[in-house]
């Protein structure tokens, strides 16, 4: 074999090996159900749910606590999962700028006891992919 194949070879083994080890770390999407689950067999591994925030009729999040007066870095609000189950979520940071415009959020942890301890929140604010109406007010020019 010439020196060429040779290094070839271990190039693959090594990618292919990289790409074992990471897959095994890697973070599933799972419901609270799940998760409860998980924290109960002693697994804490982090994992990723989706969910929406609860919101009453005046678009405000049901069960939002932050007093950054009293503590900035505890935040926790009621999150309910794809299959409806509600679990209330602790954040041991501030509270993200635009919480309050998102639909859609999903958190990375592992519950702990009987909240889901979140160690980052991704959320998905529509209102910043849509396209905004530009209003042009008309102007009377005079004719040259």
């Amino acid at each position: 074999m010439k020196k060429t194949h040779i290094i070839a070879i271990i190039v693959i083994a090594i990618a292919i090996g990289a790409i074992i080890s990471t897959s095994g770390s890697s973070s599933a999407y799972l419901t609270f159900d799940e998760a409860k689950a998980m924290d109960k067999n002693g697994d804490h591994s982090k994992i990723h749910v989706v969910g929406t925030l609860l919101k009453d009729e005046n678009k405000k999040i049901i069960g939002m606590e932050y007093n950054p007066e009293v503590d900035a870095n505890y935040f926790s609000f009621i999150l309910k999962d794809t299959t409806n189950v509600q679990m209330k979520v602790v954040f041991g940071s501030p509270k993200p700028a635009d919480f309050e415009r998102s639909e859609k959020v999903v958190i990375i942890g592992n519950v702990q006891g009987d909240v889901f301890k979140a160690d980052k929140i991704l959320m998905k604010c529509p209102s910043k992919y849509t396209e905004k109406e530009i209003k042009v007010k008309e102007q009377n020019i005079p004719n040259q």
